[in-house]
């Protein structure tokens, strides 16, 4: 009889571990959505105000990749060509 009893609060056990995933699944994709802009919109609903944030941020985007390209040094001359830039001012 007590080997019944331990069988039925094994699958107690593994259920409530089940319904806590599936509630830790549902709250992270809840969050995900609403990060998404799925339920928050990134954008205001008027249209000129819309084209004004959407044209800052594309704004953002061409600055930030010339940051990254001067991160990386990538705007530097490179040191394999045949001419040689010294960087001076002048001829």
């Amino acid at each position: 009889m007590t080997d019944t009893g331990n069988n039925l609060r094994t699958i107690g056990k593994e259920g409530v571990s089940t319904m806590r995933r599936l509630l830790f699944l549902v709250a992270a994709l809840g969050l995900a959505a609403t990060n998404t802009g799925c339920l928050l919109n990134q954008y205001s609903s008027d249209p000129n105000e819309r084209m004004q944030q959407m044209l800052n941020q594309s704004e953002d985007l061409r600055q930030v990749r010339k940051e990254w390209n001067r991160f990386w040094m990538n705007d530097q001359p490179s040191h394999l060509t045949p001419d040689r830039v010294h960087g001076g001012i002048g001829p």
